[in-house]
């Protein structure tokens, strides 16, 4: 079931499954959208009560309009959908989020499977090349410089047309977001205090700033697995979706 979920600075579009099953809310990642998860969700039994929205000014919901957070987001969804608890599944800046969800709100996540995450307030390098680059495309409005970059980044194992889609349209969705984006609350230093089980898988091609961030996140989580992914880029949700079931079946009820 499709649905338009308000939101502070807008609107969300969101999809709902409405399985019997403890939910699962998907989370994308800042390098595309929630169709990044179709693989996914074909490999999932119909049981499942699987959520995915797109972030505001990103895939099929609309440019904000005022100030928004992303933890704010994923709260507006789960509130409008009246889910006291979920296990959330973010990729990259995705897992950043659900990490918000279970420091702010541990009794609403039962369990965290991170996809290569990054967490906002993580020691980023910024003498970075990726960083760099990145800054200097963005401030010269090079938007078909800004998706070779992130192709060369972030689709090392394949810069195909699905990676393509996804790359590309969020380079629109950065530039529709008009400086409402904010910070979501510190917490690279309070993941010692997340409660929830959780699962790190990283891909072996993985850029490496990022691996740096992963592998962080993993050893300072209690009891949090990792899990390689021989062979995958950042694209995990693409070059994964088996392994991301079976994590999936592993850890909701």
């Amino acid at each position: 079931m499709e649905l338009t979920v308000p939101a502070d600075g807008g609107e969300i579009w969101a999809d709902d499954t409405s399985g019997p099953r403890t939910p699962i809310v998907l989370l994308h990642p800042g390098w595309g959208d929630s169709s990044i998860w179709l693989p996914l969700m074909s490999r999932l039994p119909r049981s499942y009560r699987v959520i995915r929205y797109d972030v505001q000014g990103f895939g099929r919901s609309p440019a904000p309009h005022a100030p928004f957070t992303h933890l704010g987001n994923l709260t507006a969804v789960l509130d409008h959908l009246d889910v006291p608890r979920a296990a959330l599944v973010g990729h990259s800046g995705g897992g950043g989020t659900a990490i918000g969800l279970a420091l702010t709100s541990p009794p609403k996540v039962s369990a965290l499977i991170l996809l290569a995450p990054g967490v906002q307030d993580y020691p980023w390098s910024q003498d970075d090349p990726y960083v760099a680059e990145f800054g200097k495309l963005a401030a010269a409005d090079d938007r078909a410089g800004l998706a070779a970059l992130g192709l060369g980044t972030w689709a090392a194992a394949d810069t195909g047309p699905d990676a393509q889609a996804q790359i590309t349209g969020a380079v629109t969705a950065m530039f529709q977001l008009g400086g409402f984006e904010q910070p979501d609350p510190p917490a690279y230093d309070r993941l010692h205090e997340i409660t929830a089980p959780a699962v790190v898988a990283l891909g072996d091609l993985e850029y490496p700033m990022v691996t740096r961030c992963a592998n962080s996140i993993a050893d300072r989580i209690p009891g949090c697995r990792l899990v390689p992914v021989p062979g995958a880029d950042h694209m995990l949700p693409l070059r994964a979706p088996d392994l991301i079931a079976d994590l999936i079946r592993e850890y909701t009820p």
